[in-house]
């Protein structure tokens, strides 16, 4: 597993690590709607999945800023932010910041996507900061688990690993 720290800390990660050349994990999140999202209902799409503790701090908040606005520079490339915020906190934050090029989904249920990918903290039932990316036929092709969950993750690797990936 990757080792991981929370504000200098370490903390247990569940589930399983993921890596480059898997098949990537099934999982199912919730839409700001409430309604279930998996893995398989972006089939055929590069997926950049973007995991974040909370919206509601400063470098959560500008990771998903950041890939909002690189959006619109990615083809047949779909971002994903996953938290375990409440998907109607998801919805307030989004509108409230003119997000619209990132799908939020909330994984406060039962932490599908959390353990499926090992970035569920067991000691804070928060997800730890982590960039995956899926190509269109689910094989994961980037992963980067960042080591410090309150650190920026590589964007210009992670941007640049699906620009790649078909």
């Amino acid at each position: 597993m990757a080792n991981i720290t929370f504000k200098g800390g370490a903390v247990t990660l569940l589930g399983n690590e993921v890596k480059v050349g898997e098949k990537a994990p099934e999982f199912t999140v919730l839409a700001n709607d409430l309604s279930p999202v998996s893995l398989a209902d972006s089939k055929g799409s590069v997926r950049l999945i973007s995991v974040v503790p909370s919206l509601d701090t400063g470098v959560c908040d500008a990771q998903t800023r950041r890939f909002n606005e690189e959006a619109a520079n990615l083809d047949n490339v779909k971002i994903l932010t996953v938290s375990v915020d409440l998907p109607f906190a998801q919805k307030r934050w989004c509108g409230a910041n003119g997000i619209d090029n990132v799908q939020t989904l909330s994984d406060h249920r039962d932490l599908s996507f959390g353990e499926a990918y090992g970035v569920a903290i067991q000691e804070l039932r928060l997800l730890a900061r982590a960039i995956f990316v899926v190509d269109s036929n689910d094989v994961v092709t980037y992963v980067e688990y960042v080591s410090e969950a309150t650190d920026h993750p590589n964007y210009e690797a992670a941007l640049e690993a699906a620009k790649a990936t078909k």
